[in-house]
């Protein structure tokens, strides 16, 4: 039977890709690594190094012919495993720094970007081989190239783990110390959550929860850029209630278009499809930024009165717009708000428009949290460990996913600028207030699970 095509779709879809941006952002092998475990360091790091050498062999190879076949672009290609700190628990004298070193070497054999799932879950309190994993990660962040690192924190129903966020800010100073020669990138490529998602394919917080299945392809799509172009295609005087239906109706043709490309590649490799993460994450190109949503909602600069109501309709609609188009949405799914990655963001970053507090207001109606903020160099641990509590808080109160990437970028003050490159951009340093927090953070223990973590 002949198949009807609309020519005027057709245009616009090669339009939103040409134009304003519209790629697939990442296509992400998640990879169990729980059959790896060993009491041997060199057991655990050989069978992990064959495991991904063989699932994500053709990962980036099929990846490339899709991208010709479809004249969409897939910008990053990457792998998430099993939370090594689980996979080296039963190690006897663990080498976490091989092991690091291995997963790196494979991330480069079969071509990927980057490999997420160096993590830790301890949102109620850590273990012993936790402990030694936590300590090991500043260094694995330094000596390889392509890892990423996470660690979740809290959750709604746990509550915050205070001795695991003052360690977390000891990680964040280290790893940036670490690395201090490249504008203290190992930061960067770590993240702190709370309610952390098994199935997000960004980095750099991406892991293959236990709960996963032994493979799946997970893919991030992403569009702010086509986003802007429709709102600025509406009548000037449109309410508020039809943008948000214009969002709404671009986000079910962005998630559609990923998933066409999710399912195909996953075919290819012969493995589960898993979930389409519809995230707004923006890029430093020009048109390709949240902020310019804002803008063209009729706000100056992202920081603006009426910012956080903004964001809270575009993260809105764009969740009823993707979960209109699939019945496996997942990952984080919503709008990013990644300072140094995005054009707008960085620009009222610069005119002071756009503060650490005002983006703290914002991560309660978002997607994620404080995300690629460079702060200065010689902020206290005490201070990061409240900002990470702050966000933490949110997170577990309002049962959402929370997070906190941010870089102390040695030697830099306030208003110096940093250049991280690629997809992680550039930005001023921002202001941090000079508070103490020292006495509250130095008290430790565990902040208790709201009253609402008891709906069972």
């Amino acid at each position: 039977m002949a198949m009807n095509f609309d020519v005027n779709n057709i245009m616009e879809t090669i339009e939103m890709i040409k134009v304003h941006h519209l790629d697939i952002r990442t296509v992400t092998l998640a990879l169990s690594l729980r059959d790896c475990c060993s009491s041997d360091t060199k057991k655990v790091a050989s069978k992990i190094y064959d495991k991904i050498t063989k699932y994500a062999e053709n990962l980036g190879k099929f990846a490339d012919e899709l991208e010709d076949e479809y004249s969409i672009p897939i910008i990053n290609k990457r792998i998430a495993v099993t939370p090594i700190s689980i996979i080296t628990e039963s190690i006897d004298k663990p080498d976490f720094i091989h092991i690091a070193k291995t997963l790196d070497k494979a991330a480069k054999e079969v071509g990927v970007d980057f490999l997420g799932g160096y993590s830790a879950l301890v949102e109620k309190g850590c273990t012993e081989g936790d402990r030694r994993f936590m300590a090991s990660i500043p260094d694995a962040l330094a000596a390889t190239d392509r890892i990423c690192s996470s660690v979740n924190l809290a959750g709604s129903k746990a509550g915050i783990n205070m001795v695991g966020v003052y360690k977390t800010a000891e990680i964040i100073k280290k790893a940036a110390e670490l690395t201090k020669d490249k504008d203290g990138l190992g930061a960067a490529k770590f993240v702190c959550f709370c309610n952390s998602v098994t199935d997000n394919p960004f980095m750099a917080g991406a892991y293959c929860g236990v709960n996963e299945p032994e493979c799946a392809l997970n893919v991030g799509v992403s569009g702010p850029g086509v986003v802007r172009w429709a709102i600025e295609n509406m009548p000037k005087d449109a309410d508020l209630g039809e943008v948000a239906n214009v969002i709404k109706k671009t986000a079910f043709k962005i998630t559609t278009t990923g998933e066409l490309i999710g399912r195909e590649l996953a075919k290819r490799l012969d493995i589960p499809f898993g979930v389409i993460d519809l995230s707004l994450a923006p890029t430093p190109a020009e048109g390709d930024s949240v902020a310019g949503i804002f803008q063209a909602m009729g706000l100056s600069d992202a920081g603006a009165h009426g910012t956080t109501a903004a964001l809270a309709m575009l993260n809105d609609a764009v969740k009823k717009g993707g979960i209109m188009a699939s019945s496996y949405v997942g990952g984080l799914s919503g709008a990013f708000i990644p300072v140094s990655e995005d054009a707008g963001m960085i620009e009222a970053a610069r005119k002071g428009v756009l503060t650490i507090d005002k983006l703290e207001a914002m991560t309660s109606v978002c997607s994620v949290g404080l995300d690629m903020i460079a702060i200065p160099g010689d902020t206290p641990t005490t201070t990061i460990a409240g900002m990470i509590a702050d966000e933490m808080a949110i997170g577990m109160i309002n049962k959402k996913t929370t997070a906190v990437r941010v870089i102390p970028v040695p030697n830099k003050k306030a208003g110096d600028w940093v250049k991280f490159g690629g997809l992680l951009g550039e930005a001023p340093v921002m202001k941090m207030n000079d508070t103490d927090s020292s006495v509250f953070i130095n008290r430790l223990g565990r902040i208790p699970a709201p009253i609402h973590s008891l709906n069972n």
